[in-house]
């Protein structure tokens, strides 16, 4: 800068220019001198030409010239030194995008590592938890299936998917008394009876199921064994023989079975969290199962639920109890139903593992998930229909046993073949323990209206005959 105001300062006035001075034209020879990368332009200077023409001239031509030409070489030197440093940080930024590309290589490298380890580690726990699973469920199959004979599967008939099917389900109650009686109840390992007998229709495609209990002390006729209650024919024959039998007596094909051990039921209950009961009387049974329920709605845990699937003498004062412990019988498996279809599948694998220690069944463990599936929408105050098979009470021999009411029970078992409800209700027909014994769903609800009326008009009927007495 001193340079510049130097030269300024030598540089003659305008209005001191000879008139040679004056009139001389300027140099056509051009030099265009690009400013520094570093230099700050004067917005007020015209950037093709930074140093006015005027403030170079002077009185001596070789000043101006000189002048030029030491620009000229200091801008060349700038320029040269910005493209060394140029070139000097493009080495840089070459050498630290070597340097950057090797580390994201390296890091690209260790994610691919890592992640493969991950994905060996992963599959190495699905494989060691798909075989610690397969273990366990190859443990439940082996309980739920353990006293499946192949006997009992030759009485089971295949039936297609989705088409409707039956299943035998049995109550046992293993008395250790009656294995010993063996004078009445035989010698065979099977040597208890069957405290409760239930054929179910179950429809997948419809989402429908009928459940119908035949009385245990039904007198049948079996061959060699005479004259017997159809509860005996476990004793005789076990799950096969009785399976055999019940499926000649409803004259229905029998395509599964399913056994509870009585003893054993509280633990089911328990598992899905008790279940909601609605009982018209209260149940009183001091003597036996010392079971003491009110009335009404209450929601029972797993003893007092298996005691009331057991409780008859509860009822001895409206009649035949073995009826009533039916009913209640039906509405308790309805409710574990209930429960078991609306858990989620984490409960409902507990279940089906609880149910390993006190179920027999030839299903396993895909069978009855898959069919619990399928059934997933049931609705147990709609699609759920319950009945009993008909019978009256006989005195043979001395024994007292139920004889099947044939003509109705044909009936009954046509329309629960044709997916209906067992009871014509536009007939008058309706459970007889119906507004005694629990009810399901809204049959149960229809039934206990229907006897409730029932009662009232043999009330008032027999009101009417005492006054005109």
């Amino acid at each position: 800068m001193s340079e510049d105001l130097d030269r300024s300062e030598q540089a003659a006035p305008e209005d001191e220019l000879t008139p040679e001075q004056a009139t001389e034209e300027p140099s056509t020879d051009e030099v265009t001198i690009q400013p520094s990368v570093e230099e700050v332009l004067d917005p007020f200077v015209s950037q093709e030409d930074p140093y006015p023409y005027e403030e170079m001239t002077s009185t001596n031509p070789d000043d101006t010239s000189a002048y030029l030409a030491a620009a000229l070489e200091s801008q060349q030197s700038q320029e040269a030194m910005g493209a060394a440093a140029a070139a000097s940080s493009y080495e840089e930024t070459d050498k630290y995008q070597d340097v950057s590309r090797y580390r994201h290589q390296r890091m690209a490298q260790q994610r691919k590592r890592g992640i493969r380890v991950a994905i060996l580690v992963f599959v190495a726990l699905v494989l060691l938890f798909g075989a610690a699973a397969g273990v366990y469920i190859a443990n439940i199959n082996a309980k739920l299936t353990e006293n499946v004979t192949s006997d009992l599967r030759e009485q089971l008939v295949e039936t297609k998917a989705g088409n409707p099917f039956y299943l035998l389900l049995l109550g046992i109650d293993k008395d250790q008394g009656r294995v010993e009686d063996t004078e009445h109840y035989g010698a065979d390992e099977h040597a208890y009876r069957s405290d409760s007998i239930m054929l179910c229709r179950i429809d997948p495609k419809n989402v429908k199921v009928t459940m119908v209990s035949i009385h245990r002390d039904t007198a049948i006729d079996m061959d060699e064994h005479g004259l017997q209650k159809i509860n005996a024919s476990y004793a005789f024959g076990g799950p096969a023989y009785t399976t055999q039998i019940v499926s000649e007596f409803a004259d229905v094909p029998i395509s599964h079975y399913a056994e509870v051990d009585l003893d054993r039921f509280i633990a089911i209950v328990d598992q899905v969290g008790g279940v909601t009961v609605d009982l018209p009387v209260p149940v009183h049974d001091p003597e036996y199962t010392q079971l003491d329920l009110p009335a009404g709605v209450q929601t029972l845990n797993g003893t007092e639920a298996a005691l009331l699937c057991r409780c008859r003498h509860g009822y001895d004062a409206y009649g035949d109890g073995d009826r009533y412990r039916a009913a209640n019988q039906r509405m308790v498996f309805s409710e574990i139903i209930k429960k078991v279809l609306a858990s989620d599948p984490a409960t409902m694998a507990a279940t089906v593992a609880t149910m390993s220690e006190s179920v027999t069944t030839d299903l396993a463990i895909p069978d009855i998930l898959d069919l619990a599936s399928q059934m997933r929408s049931l609705n147990v105050e709609t699609d759920i229909m319950t009945g009993m098979e008909p019978t009256d009470g006989v005195l043979y021999e001395g024994t007292w046993y139920e004889a099947c009411l044939v003509d109705q029970w044909r009936k009954m078992m046509i329309r629960v073949n044709q997916g209906q409800p067992p009871y014509d209700e536009a007939e008058g027909e309706h459970d007889s323990t119906a507004g005694v014994a629990g009810g399901v769903g809204e049959e149960g609800a229809r039934a206990a209206e229907a006897a409730s009326a029932k009662d009232s008009q043999e009330n008032a009927t027999e009101s009417t005959e005492a006054e005109a007495a």
